[in-house]
């Protein structure tokens, strides 16, 4: 950095002002990559050639750099890290967890990943344990658990459950780490108690949006009444996106008691607000906005028993008018979607559905699901229903909608889609989900069985573990390319019950390929069965490992000790002596 382009010497330091104004070093990097013709340097003498004045100020940068700090005023030390009063980790889940905080493989997104188990992919599962424990996280792992945390955002909530209040003293030396302190309800500062109505009040005016935001919260989730009043009190001053945020809270402790406040919140000036107190309103089934939204949907559907047999006939809105768009009805619809279409499907989609019955005969929902429908009506009226059964969270016409597992079309009627399907399935109990889908991948396969597996519980159900195994067992026999089933593969890893691994111990092996089967098929599977097992027996380990300890057996009361303080036990009368006595 002593030399010039142009062979001149760089300026001497005492040629420099004793209190030259000093440039930044990320400013001189950046002038540097951009060059000087581009960038003149930033507080360059007069005269001076701007090559010349740049390497110069670098010069001098670095020697103030090597030198150190000026002396400053001390800095006040950090407050001391809050107590964790959880228990601590047992010995052997603390070195598993410095296992999979190390693993950063990833697990390959494509190309064959061999007999390894993913570590990363288990970390998630292993924190889930942890904090069901209650176990708090070791101090010399939380700067390896927040920088997981960082890469990954779908470990966040459990990682930051784990890592306690000291990862947010952390995040608050450290701007790495700034994100665990968004993540946490009001950045990480302490809320008033509910029952301090001052200090609620003070931080509700004063307070930042997160802080204000995490207080609404909290209170729905207890109090919900104080939160909505305390929401009503500033409503009309808010702006137009907090008021969005702060309305979608609602929906913690959701009652007819909010009725009255939504009903406002429909003459707001934002659309966004609207929809969503409109949403709300149409999820409480005896709101006066779900009673015009069943008047509405209820004049565009009846029965028609003038055929051979009873039918269901469509009669879709001829104009969507200013009471439809105020209770959350969008007007214009989408590309490639008619209006009428589009306008029937929302009042269908928000009216409750208990409306049915009483307006189709008094039949049960699967005998309305049965029922044809004229005109071509009924795939936009299934679909409809299968948003409302979502939103409302039914279980008789969500089990109505899906239909058989095993029924020819993959599906019942109104499941218009695999993403539809699975949304249907989350208003099942876990029990009839998993049974559910294993009946689907006893007849369908796993070529569309990845989104429904999603939503069921874990570990899975014996009968849904033995339908994955089987077919990917049926798959490997019949010569399929394997890499098509990775992702429920990778899925298995982390969901078949761990005691599963015994039975697949009979599939380690490379198979016999068949002609028509992909180049190196059988390896593969053979790879891939492997790290399937080895995966289970290492998830059965974690689940040994987190396990409290076992207290030691407590010695038996002085009373039941014989003379002189020995625990063996005495020999009664009727014992004989052993053969050594």
């Amino acid at each position: 950095m002593n030399g010039t382009p142009t062979g001149g010497a760089t300026t001497p330091p005492e040629s420099l002002p004793e209190n030259a104004p000093e440039a930044s070093w990320e400013e001189l990097v950046t002038t540097a990559l951009l060059g000087t013709d581009r960038r003149t340097p930033a507080h360059a003498p007069p005269g001076r050639p701007a090559p010349v004045a740049l390497l110069d100020a670098a010069a001098v940068a670095t020697v103030r750099r090597r030198a150190g700090l000026r002396p400053a005023r001390a800095a006040r030390r950090p407050e001391r890290a809050p107590a964790d009063p959880r228990p601590a980790l047992p010995a052997p889940a603390a070195r598993r967890l410095t296992t999979l905080l190390a693993d950063r493989s990833g697990g390959g997104s494509g190309g064959r990943r061999g007999s390894t188990p993913d570590l990363m992919e288990l970390l998630p599962q292993w924190l889930a344990a942890a904090n069901a424990h209650g176990y708090a996280a070791p101090p010399q792992a939380l700067p390896a658990l927040l920088d997981a945390a960082r890469g990954r955002t779908d470990l966040r909530p459990a990682a930051l459950a784990f890592a306690g209040p000291r990862a947010l003293w952390l995040a608050k030396l450290n701007p790495d780490w700034r994100f665990a302190l968004r993540a946490a309800p009001g950045g990480g500062a302490a809320l008033p108690d509910p029952a301090d109505a001052e200090a609620v009040h003070r931080l509700w005016q004063e307070g930042l949006f997160a802080e204000r935001a995490a207080l609404l919260g909290a209170l729905r989730a207890g109090t919900p009444g104080p939160g909505r009043e305390l929401l009503a009190s500033t409503w009309a001053t808010e702006r137009a996106e907090d008021r969005l945020m702060f309305l979608d809270s609602l929906r913690t402790g959701l009652s007819e008691a909010d009725e009255a406040f939504l009903e406002q919140a429909l003459g707001d000036r934002s659309r966004n607000v609207r929809a969503t107190a409109a949403e709300l309103l149409s999820a409480l089934p005896g709101s006066a906005l779900a009673a015009r939204m069943a008047a509405r949907a209820t004049a565009c559907v009846a029965l028609d028993r003038t055929g051979e047999a009873p039918a269901i006939v469509v009669e879709a809105p001829h104009e969507c008018d200013a009471g439809m768009e105020r209770d959350g009805v969008v007007a214009t619809p989408p590309a490639g979607r008619g209006e009428r279409s589009w306008w029937l499907g929302q009042l269908v989609e928000a009216a409750p559905l208990d409306t049915w019955p009483r307006r189709l005969g008094g039949r049960t929902a699967g005998e309305i699901v049965a029922l044809p429908v004229a005109d071509g009506w009924q795939g936009e009226l299934h679909a409809a229903w299968c948003r409302a059964a979502v939103r409302q969270r039914d279980a008789a016409w969500s089990r109505a909608l899906l239909g058989s597992p095993s029924a020819p079309e993959a599906g019942g009627p109104g499941a218009v889609s695999l993403a539809e399907r699975a949304k249907l399935l989350a208003a099942l109990g876990p029990a009839e989900r998993a049974a559910w889908v294993a009946g689907f991948i006893a007849t369908h396969g796993l070529s569309e069985a990845f989104q429904l597996l999603g939503v069921c519980a874990v570990p899975w159900a014996p009968a849904l573990g033995q339908a994955v195994v089987d077919a990917l067992n049926i798959a490997r026999d019949a010569g399929s390319y394997p890499w098509s089933f990775s992702g429920v593969m990778g899925l298995a890893e982390r969901c078949l019950d761990p005691a599963e691994a015994v039975r697949l111990e009979a599939l380690l092996a490379v198979p016999d390929e068949r002609e028509d089967a992909a180049p190196g098929a059988g390896g593969y599977w053979a790879e891939a069965f492997q790290r399937l097992v080895t995966t289970l027996r290492l998830r059965a380990a974690m689940t040994r490992e987190l396990a409290p300890p076992t207290p030691p057996a407590e010695p038996p009361d002085a009373a039941d000790r014989p003379p002189g303080g020995s625990t063996t036990p005495m020999r009664t009368a009727a014992q004989p002596p052993d053969a050594a006595g």
